[in-house]
């Protein structure tokens, strides 16, 4: 194929740059992902566009264009969890510790209908050395309520270009459009977002996806919180933004990490302190919101605190 157009289009200079039509970004990232073009220009093409910065449609035809190639289950009464695949490393992931709490609040409110967590992962990308969700979900036992999604299974034309990306080792387009790539269709959806501009950036790309979609600004760029946050969310036509102040909830968790493995994360879930217990607490009241099970994370966080459990030593034998 002629891909040197796309790379002319992108990277001829300020005054020359384009923007690529959605036809013309589904075309180069088809060429992308199917290596129908040197890996040399793959990588040009990735890099200027980057440094152009993509436009809504571009991204959009990206997100369009790895429609083709997702193998995807039916799982639509579940919410997808965005984390990004550069990994983490100054906390542990939550996600693995999620069910049980879930089960045992579905058990005593059995008005609401359960939910299932979907999590997607493969193997490190760029631009971060952190513990990726696949290290993690493949270490630990998760319970049959969250569904580990490999990419390199369900879309492996993008799993393909890792090696490409890593030499590259800088963002790209995908690092934006694979944050939530639905595997299992299904219904809402929960990601994080640093900068307030891609709060919108990511209910265009998004939104028309699921049913709901919540943005928290997250810990390391995932939607899981460890201090006070916003999150945002969209009713009518209006993106309104929330904050939640952790001492408000009565938690006053104070841990941070340097350069945290894998072995670490996996001693912190198997012994989770009440402060954690409190954190992943906090974080499935957010899945309750995001869900629609819940109309608020204050009242969700509310219903989840039970005053008759000792839910260390049921994490204990859990994990034991």
């Amino acid at each position: 194929m002629n891909f040197f157009k796309y790379i002319k289009a992108v990277g001829t200079g300020p005054k020359s740059n384009r923007d690529l039509t959605k036809e013309e970004i589904k075309e180069a990232i088809e060429g992308i992902l199917e290596q129908k073009c040197e890996s040399e220009q793959a990588a040009a093409f990735l890099m200027l566009l980057r440094v152009k910065l993509e436009s809504d449609d571009e991204l959009k035809g990206c997100l369009q264009t790895f429609d083709k190639y997702i193998k995807r289950e039916s799982l639509p009464q579940s919410v997808e969890l965005g984390y990004s695949y550069d990994g983490k490393s100054n906390q542990p992931y939550l996600f693995p510790l999620y069910a049980p709490i879930l089960n045992d609040f579905f058990s005593r409110y059995k008005d609401i209908e359960p939910f299932d967590i979907v999590i997607s992962g493969d193997e490190l990308q760029p631009a971060k050395n952190g513990v990726t969700v696949k290290e993690l979900a493949t270490a630990v036992k998760l319970d049959k309520r969250i569904h580990f999604f490999d990419r390199k299974e369900y879309f492996s034309e993008l799993s393909a270009l890792t090696s490409l990306r890593k030499k590259l080792y800088m963002r790209t387009i995908f690092n934006t459009v694979e944050k939530l790539l639905n595997p299992a269709n299904s219904k809402y959806a929960l990601t994080s977002a640093f900068h307030k501009p891609y709060v919108e950036k990511y209910n265009k790309l998004f939104g028309d996806s699921y049913e709901n979609l919540v943005i928290i600004k997250g810990s390391e760029g995932a939607p899981e919180v460890f201090n006070d946050f916003k999150y945002w969310v969209k009713k009518d036509e209006n993106i309104v933004e929330e904050s939640i102040k952790l001492l408000d909830l009565g938690i006053e968790y104070n841990e941070t990490y340097e350069d945290l493995a894998l072995e670490g994360m996996v001693e912190i879930i198997n012994n989770p302190t009440p402060e954690l217990i409190k954190i992943v607490k906090l974080n499935v009241a957010i899945l309750l919101f995001t869900t629609k099970r819940v109309d608020s994370i204050n009242k969700a966080y509310e219903m989840l605190n039970v005053k008759d459990g000792n839910f260390i030593n049921f994490f204990k034998k859990l994990f034991s």
